[in-house]
Order: structure tokens, then sequence, then C-alpha cells
């Protein structure tokens, strides 16, 4: 039965609409094909391209966008919101509709996002989102984002551009990183809205600046009162990654990251004091919308590290990895059934994206674990917490057990935890990632 409903599933992510890669090569600059013409093609911004990163200097978006079928191209200005979120008929993710899955806000069986309207109403304290880059109509982005979908406006009370080095960084419009920030304080806002949403912005992509990025972005959710920091970005990992484990270890803040839109592992996600989140897919009913089945993305990243250590709180997979192992969790990832997000500064697609890769994940899962509202003082006693739930049933997450990963589709989601969506996505609020 599982096998039946995998094949069907690649099968209907193989026919989402089609533009052939020629079109797709007259989008935004930096813009390439990742995959072929057919269903769709998806393409990957310059920030996302692996010369992007240099092993331990510079880091990559771990984005993808989907182009959808000519003649059902996204709209380029805010629709009305009785047409659809925001194009009528279609089925990628919305705020309401992840939170629908996840057990986040009510919703309709299914949770079709063209039925799934109640938003998240949770969040409190902070959220810090840390990218490279000026992302210069931050605030404007994300009203006409929040209006869409009905979700609180931002205002200084709880949106904020924070410039890490103190002077505003290079502008990124065009880059990647302009819907990376977007997609990331989107997302962030629409599952947890009651949350101060920091934007955290860097002078540039290397590791330099993202870490100090990543540690303005500590005291500020310090200062807050505690949450989490957001990281989709990373790299290949490197010799010496190790010294850098310690950015990663401030109080009353617990740090996510996202773990990389291909085979094998990344950093800083598998930092031993991160939660690495992977990759999956929504299988949804191609009439209804409706979810069918959650599935392992099959570009995720995950796997063994080639230079951590196992930490004490994965001793329960010692039997599947003898080192450090990711992803920890898992969450909606795979641009074919990908969320809708707002960018007016990044040329060529319209400002209404489809949008995926474990970029998406990351931000949704920290802004899941805020709305839980149980605020841990550390990653380490946040991913006690996570562990402490393997092999219990009910325990606040989905275990996913279909679909492949890794380097020759070589590791499958199954029972327990796996090297493709570690203990599963998120369900429910309960005894999970902030605990009770």
């Amino acid at each position: 039965m599982k096998t039946t409903i995998l094949a069907a599933f690649l099968a209907s992510g193989a026919a989402l609409g089609a533009v052939t890669a020629a079109g797709a090569q007259q989008a935004s600059p930096g813009a390439s094909v990742a995959d072929g013409p057919g269903a769709g093609v998806i393409v990957r911004p310059s920030s996302s391209q692996p010369n992007a990163t240099q092993d331990g200097r510079r880091a990559r978006t771990h984005l993808r966008i989907m182009i959808p079928p000519a003649g059902a191209t996204p709209p380029s200005a805010a629709p009305s919101s009785q047409s659809g979120p925001p194009t009528a008929g279609s089925f990628f993710e919305t705020p309401a509709s992840i939170a629908c899955v996840y057990g986040v806000a009510a919703g309709p069986s299914g949770c079709s996002p063209t039925s799934a309207l109640t938003n998240s109403s949770r969040g409190a304290r902070a959220i810090a989102i840390v990218d490279a880059y000026d992302y210069t109509n931050a605030q404007a982005d994300l009203a006409a984002f929040s209006k869409q979908f009905g979700l609180p406006a931002p205002t200084s009370s709880n949106f904020k551009v924070v410039y890490a080095s103190g002077s505003q960084p290079p502008n990124g419009a065009g880059s990647g990183w302009d819907i990376e920030a977007s997609l990331d304080i989107e997302y962030a806002h629409g599952l947890a809205p009651k949350a101060k949403i920091f934007l955290v912005e860097t002078n540039s992509n290397s590791y330099s600046d993202l870490f100090a990025g990543v540690t303005k972005a500590a005291q500020l959710v310090a200062a807050a009162g505690g949450g989490e920091v957001s990281m989709s970005w990373g790299g290949s990992e490197f010799s010496s990654e190790t010294s850098f484990d310690s950015y990663f270890t401030g109080s009353k803040v617990v740090f996510f990251a996202s773990s990389g839109d291909e085979a094998g592992t990344e950093y800083p996600c598998v930092s031993p004091n991160v939660v690495c989140v992977g990759g999956t897919s929504n299988s949804r009913n191609q009439q209804t919308g409706k979810l069918q089945a959650q599935a392992a993305w099959v570009d995720t990243g995950g796997g063994a590290s080639a230079y951590e250590k196992r930490p004490s709180y994965q001793k329960g997979i010692a039997s599947i990895v003898k080192v450090r192992g990711v992803p920890d969790v898992a969450a909606i990832a795979d641009p074919r059934t990908g969320a809708w997000v707002y960018n007016s500064t990044y040329y060529g697609y319209g400002r209404w994206l489809i949008v995926g890769g474990t970029s998406l994940a990351s931000p949704v899962t920290a802004a899941i674990a805020n709305a839980a509202a149980t605020f841990r003082a550390s990653s380490a006693s946040e991913l006690a917490v996570i562990y402490a739930t393997l092999g219990k049933n009910g325990a606040g997450w989905t275990d996913v057990t279909l679909g492949y990963c890794g380097f020759y589709l070589g590791d499958a989601a199954g029972s327990g935890w796996d090297l493709c969506t570690g203990l599963g996505t998120p369900a429910g609020l309960s005894n999970k990632l902030a605990g009770e």
C-alpha cells in the first residue's frame, strides 16, 4: 500500500504543469534550470548554486523556485483574497494550510490550501532570522503577504530589520538572498504571528559575517525573553567546523538550521548545538487539494557528519549512526509542493513565487516551536526533549515512512528516526519541540 501511494505521489509531482526550459532561462538573472521541462521547471537563484559556497568561507541559501505552466503564472501583484491563495485552483501551501497540516491551527479534513483558512493565533517573545545582504522591501512585502493571508500587519512592535554590523549591508535585490529573507520572515510570522520577528542582515554571505549575525540575533532573542534563531543557509562540511559550534550556545535561545537541498550533510546543520531540519513533500489530491501523504523530499540533505561526534541526546540511534546524524526533524520543503511567497525585488517571475527547499522547513519549524510557548534555555535542552520522544507513539511527531533521499537514493524514510526526515514532522503543539 505504501509503495502504491509513493508511486502515485512521485507521478503527481511530475505532472504539476509545464513550461519549457528555454522559457525559464529568460527569467531572473542568475537563475538556472534545476529540473528539466515536463510538468514544470524548478530553478535555483544564484545564491543557491553549488558554486555560491566555499567550504568554511561562504554559505549558500537552500531554496528553489517552482515555475508554473504557461497560462498559470502567479499574479504580478497581490490578488483579491476571493480569488484563491493567491492563484485560484492551485494547491501550493499557505500559512493556514501548513498550520492545519501540522496541527497548529484548526482546519478542514485534508487541509487543502483553498479551504484551510484559519491561521495560527499563537507566538510569543521573539524569532530572529539571519540572512545576508539588505532586503530593501522587507516591511512592505511582509505587509502585502500578511494582507493576502489575513495575518497581523507588520509594525514596529512585531517586526524589525537589524543590521548586524550597525551599517546597512549592500543591496541583495536579485541575488536570491532577497527571496530567502522574504520566505523566512513570511513563514515565521505566518506560523507564530504573535512573536516579534527580527530580520538580522549581514554584510555578505561569508561565514564570518553570518556568524556575527547569529551572535546579534541571539542577543536580540535573549533580550526579548527567549525564543528561536533560524538559519536557512549553509555549505559543505569542513575540517575546522567544530571550532564554530560555540556560536550556537546562547542562553534562552534555540538554533534551527536547514539541512540543505542535495544529498549529504552541511554545516551549520550538523552542529550538535543546532536543531537540524530536513525536508518533506506534501502529496495532495489533484482535484481537491486534500493531503494524501507526507513523504521524504528526494533532494533533502541528511546523513552522518564527517567531523562532528555523536551527541549524548542521540544515543538512542547509536545503531544507525556512530557520529552526529541529521536531520533531527523535518518539514515541508519540496518546491513541487512549495509555498506561496511574496517578493517585489527579485526580477523575472512576478511578485508571487512558489518557493521550496529546506530554507522553508527551518523557519516553519522554528515558528512552530515558538507557537508551542514553552521556551527552552538552549538548543541542547530542546534537542534532549526532541529525542526523548524517540519510539513513543503520539509524541508530537508524524513519523514519515514514505520516500527516499541521499546519494543514489540510498537512504529511505522509515519507522523511527531516519537519515531523510529524522523523527518526522510536527504534529500538534504538545510534548515535542518546546515540550511541556
